[in-house]
Parts: structure tokens; C-alpha cells; sequence
């Protein structure tokens, strides 16, 4: 299996240790496709430097390739202490309260308003990444009583959790606006948005939007789990954010719901990626572990749309090894002989129309006939995203007269997309597809290409055709 026909695809994450032409050129030989930039850190400087050097990247490589500006969302803070930090003992009670005075081993300021009208009595609160627990005994007007559940050391500004309540705040900051705006005017083909607590975060992230770009929604929610199936529909893409949902849900939950969603994004044919801690051994090691090897597979296992690495490129030592093995170890789940039968299991029925009804047939006439590519000529994108959704044998050339389609589909499973001059005819259309697929190394003289297509051309939504091509 090639690189080229590899279908699971891998988002990298910029920072200081690939901030330059040569080490994200590497990064995309080695198996990148989408850069993300992480405005939790860097400043609009630092994104439009990178963002213009993902795309000089581009023309030198001629490859498609996404970028994702993934926004920070709300963050949740304690305030400061009395020299810096205290120890919390188990058992012990601790007051949480709007007063900026420091804080000290009986209290200290939580300067978020919002919290103290959503918990209640029982709540359970977690802080440092869930390292010290409390438990709410009393709410009061801008304060709030806790019991320690679990004691240790606490430090200024460290992060704070509500697992199981809806906070009353939006899931934009003001911060994510303005990060919105800069990066819609760069012309990032997706934006991620975090805190997503219930359907409405979505609706407004994408008024926002307008279509300009991918709307990516993180779950790291236990509440979004509640309307999952709402989020995903309003969603053009999920990212699993493995790293803040593992902390508000048990560890042993993680992998379950890991799966769950990725479920529902296949049966709902919207790209999902799964982020965080994926080979985190990397930001100082050249090789990852074991366990993170087989985690990366599972996901692959899965069905997945994309893996993603953060530290391990953004900050870490090893960058593009850790792009490399995260694309061997793709390359060798996919090649594994049970990874077909275990794909195919989870195959959902195709939806009740003309596009989806093609789409399932050419997964199938393509595998009776072994051909040796799907070809989907799309304007908007939804046949290629179609065509994935029944996740065939053979690979997807999405063929499209608009670079930021063919940009956008550099997240989907199983997609190669490729930018072609308007199309005149159906069989200009099949000419081009057999001319660019044996030109690229995709398809050899001899073989079947399959073609999905709508009639008229330029129409979304028209998927009606199906032709079986040979490549001379």
C-alpha cells in the first residue's frame, strides 16, 4: 500500500518545533495531510506565518492540503494563592468564592459567576486535570461550600471541571471570535470549536461561518454525549478530544464512548478524528510505545477519519518521526488481511436516496470488478463524502473545479482529491479521469475505474450517474 492509496489521514499540529518550510514539507512527505493551529497558543503573527507556509508547501508538493484552526473555547480557572500553592487534605471543607483576594488551604476565588448558578448540592467538581476532587455541600449567592474528596497540592490558576452540568456559557469566548474572524480571513478550509455543550453551540458557530469554512465540532462534554446525534447533524466533522473528556468521564468510559461516536459519525457519513495523547511519548522519545502503537490502531480499526498529533509535532522533538510511525502504523492496519471483514461489519445501510444508492453501488461494482479507484466528480464535495461514508475497497478520487473543496476533503477517509478545469461533457469528464488516474501512478492500463457523477454538472445534491471506464 502506498502512501497515495493509504485511506485513514493524519492532522499534525503546528508550533515551534515545525514552524518552517522544510519541516512541514517533510511532515507531508512522511504522510501529513492537515495542519492544525492551535489558538490556545502563538499569535495571529505565528498562524499567518505558518498558514503561508502550508501553502507554499502546497504548490511545491501539488497535494491538497487542509488547514484547521481549532479555537481555544471557554477556560476554566481557579484564581491565585498565598505563595503560590496549598495542600488540600481529604476530608476538609473548601470555599469557593468571587472574592479576588489569594487564596489559601481554607479558600479561594473562582472567578466564574456562571458556575455557581449551575451546581448544586452533590456536584462534583475536578481540578488540575481531575488530579484533587471536590464535592459541592452548599451553593450560596456567588459562593459555594465543598467537601475534598481527593487532597493533594494546588497551584495559582490551575483548570477546574464541572462534569455533569450544563454551564450557561457560550461555547464562543470573545477571544474566539476575533480568533474566528482572523482565521476565516486567512481561509482555513476548517474550524474546530471547543466546549461544545448541546446543539446550540453548534448553531451559532456556523451562523458565524456562513460556509466558509468546515465546522468541526470537539466533543470533550459528557453533556454533548446527551445530543450527539443533533450535534453530528449539524456538524461537517467531529474531533473525539480525547484529553478534557478524559477527565470528565471515567478513564474506563473513554474507549467506549471513543467508539460510540465514531459509530454514529459513520452512519451519519460526517468525517471524525480522534485527537489527543495519541503518541505523546514522541514529544521527547523517537519511537512511541507499545500501548500508544495499538491505540492509534484501534482507531483505525474503527474506521476513523483521521488521527491527530498535538505536542508530539507542535512542541516536541521528533516531529516528523512521529508523523512517520503514526503513518506506518495506518499503513499496517489497513494492510492487515482482517481489517476488511472488520470494516465492512460496521457498514450502515445506505439513506433513502438517489446519491446514497450510488454511492453503496459503486462500492460494490468496484469490488466485484476490482477496479482500481472510485472516481467522484463533485462541486461541492458531498458525492466524495458520500463515497466515503461506505468506506469501498479501493480508493476515492475526488475530482472538483474548486481548491477548497478538494482542500477540505484532505480529512476524509479514503479521499485523494484532485483541482480540474470546469467539465463540458460526461465523457470529458470519464477522459479525465482515466488520463489523471494513470498519470498519477493510481490506476495502470488494463484496469476498471469506477465514476460517480451527477447530471446536470454544477448542481450539489445530483448524484445520478454511475460508469465503469477502462484505462487504456
Amino acid at each position: 500500500m502506498t502512501q497515495q492509496t493509504r485511506c485513514a489521514k493524519i492532522v499534525a499540529t503546528l508550533g515551534p518545533a515545525s514552524a518552517n518550510e522544510g519541516t512541514m514539507e517533510a511532515m507531508v512527505k512522511a504522510g501529513a495531510s492537515v495542519f492544525r493551529l492551535n489558538f490556545s497558543h502563538g499569535t495571529h503573527a505565528d498562524h499567518e506565518r505558518n498558514f503561508d507556509t502550508v501553502r507554499r508547501v502546497e504548490r511545491t508538493i501539488q497535494r491538497p492540503i487542509a488547514v484547521l484552526a481549532d479555537l481555544q473555547g471557554p477556560k476554566l480557572r481557579l484564581g491565585q494563592f498565598v505563595g503560590g500553592s496549598t495542600r488540600l487534605m481529604t476530608g476538609q471543607t473548601f470555599h469557593l468564592d468571587l472574592s479576588p483576594e489569594l487564596g489559601d488551604s481554607n479558600r479561594v476565588n473562582l472567578p466564574h459567576p456562571e458556575i455557581f448558578s449551575a451546581i448544586e448540592a452533590g456536584t462534583d467538581l475536578l481540578l488540575d486535570d481531575g488530579k484533587l476532587r471536590l464535592r459541592v455541600e452548599s451553593v450560596g449567592d456567588g459562593s459555594a461550600v465543598t467537601r475534598v474528596v481527593t487532597g493533594g497540592t494546588i497551584s495559582d490558576n490551575k483548570g477546574l471541571n464541572v462534569p455533569k452540568a450544563v454551564l450557561p456559557i457560550s461555547a464562543l469566548t470573545p477571544k474566539d471570535r476575533r480568533d474566528l474572524d482572523f482565521a476565516l480571513h486567512l481561509g482555513v478550509d476548517w474550524v474546530a470549536l471547543s466546549f461544545v455543550q448541546r446543539p446550540e453551540d453548534v448553531a451559532e458557530i456556523r451562523k458565524l461561518v456562513a460556509g466558509r469554512a468546515g465546522v468541526i465540532s470537539k466533543l470533550e462534554k459528557p453533556s454533548a454525549l446527551d445530543s450527539l446525534d443533533e450535534i453530528i447533524e449539524l456538524s461537517d466533522a467531529v474531533m473525539v478530544a480525547r484529553g478534557d473528556l478524559g477527565v470528565e468521564i471515567p478513564p474506563e468510559r473513554v474507549p467506549t464512548v471513543q467508539k460510540r461516536i465514531i459509530r454514529a459519525c459513520r452512519s451519519a457519513g460526517k468525517p471524525v478524528v480522534v485527537a489527543t495523547q495519541m503518541l505523546e511519548s514522541m514529544i521527547h522519545a523517537p519511537t512511541p510505545t507499545r500501548a500508544e502503537a495499538s491505540d492509534v490502531a484501534t482507531a483505525i480499526y474503527d474506521a476513523a477519519d483521521a488521527v491527530m498529533l498535538s505536542a508530539e509535532t507542535s512542541v516536541g522533538e521528533y516531529p516528523v518521526a512521529a508523523v512517520d510511525i503514526m503513518n506506518r502504523i495506518i499503513r499496517q492496519v489497513e494492510a492487515d488481511e482482517n481489517y476488511r471483514d472488520i470494516i465492512d461489519a460496521g457498514r450502515h445501510d445506505p439513506e433513502n436516496s438517489a446519491a446514497d444508492a450510488i454511492c453503496a453501488a459503486a462500492r460494490q461494482v468496484a469490488r466485484t470488478l476490482s477496479a482500481a479507484l472510485i472516481v467522484s466528480f463533485t462541486t461541492s464535495g458531498s458525492t466524495a463524502l458520500r463515497a466515503a461514508r461506505e468506506r469501498p475497497s479501493v480508493p476515492i478520487l475526488c475530482v472538483t473545479p474548486r481548491p477548497e473543496v478538494a482542500r477540505r476533503t484532505a480529512l476524509v477517509w479514503g479521499i485523494k482529491a484532485v483541482v480540474t478545469e470546469e467539465l463540458r461533457s460526461f465523457s470529458d469528464m470519464v477522459d479525465k479521469a482515466v488520463r489523471y488516474a494513470a498519470t498519477s501512478g493510481l490506476a495502470e492500463s488494463g484496469q476498471r475505474l469506477v465514476i460517480i457523477a451527477g447530471v446536470p454538472f454544477g448542481r450539489p445534491g445530483t448524484t445520478n450517474n454511475l460508469r465503469i471506464a477502462w484505462v487504456d
